[in-house]
């Protein structure tokens, strides 16, 4: 049987109940609890406990690593409009393809364009690029049109107009789909 002495730290033992010793009258035993109320158990309802506010070295070792553990850095945050921005961007006017155009007819200048788009596409689609956007021009809508069918002979590309507000109407942008 434990013996209890005023001051003593106690819990009960079928509850949670905390708290100092402050009057023992036979076998009752007052306990002031951490709520400040004044309760009475019997001798055989406690257990004395070290202190109320003892903290174990197990503790002070889990605080101590968690104080520790680096800060977490800030991640750099892009925004949407960045985000969707095409990756890649090819200019099919003639003058950024050769140096001079002199001399060649306009079937000649439409298989260069072409042939650049084509050789474009598949350096995206070999290094993995999702976006990329054809600028042709507005033109007559010769170039446009048979980019549409060089697009259109892919199974994982899509293409649509590209952003009015940077290109205008002369420009296509098309998504190529990777997982197929």
């Amino acid at each position: 049987m434990t013996v209890f002495y005023l001051g003593d730290f106690v819990e009960t033992i079928d509850d949670t109940i905390k708290g100092v010793v402050t009057a023992i009258e036979k076998d009752t035993i007052t306990v002031e609890s951490a709520d400040g109320f004044s309760l009475f158990f019997k001798s055989n309802e406690l257990v004395k406990i070290e202190s109320e506010f003892k903290v174990t070295n197990y503790e002070v070792a889990q605080i101590k690593s968690e104080k520790e553990k680096p800060k977490k850095r800030k991640s750099i945050v892009v925004k949407a409009k960045d985000r969707n921005a095409p990756k890649m961007e090819v200019d099919l006017h003639i003058h950024q393809l050769t140096n001079s155009s002199r001399g060649m007819s306009n079937y000649e200048m439409l298989n260069l364009q072409l042939e650049t788009a084509k050789r474009q596409l598949e350096f995206a689609i070999r290094k993995r690029i999702q976006k990329v956007v054809f600028i042709h021009g507005v033109g007559t809508g010769v170039l446009k049109e048979e980019l549409k069918y060089l697009f259109g002979r892919y199974d994982n590309v899509t293409f649509y107009d590209a952003d009015y507000q940077k290109y205008g109407l002369g420009a296509t942008e098309i998504y190529i789909y990777q997982n197929t």
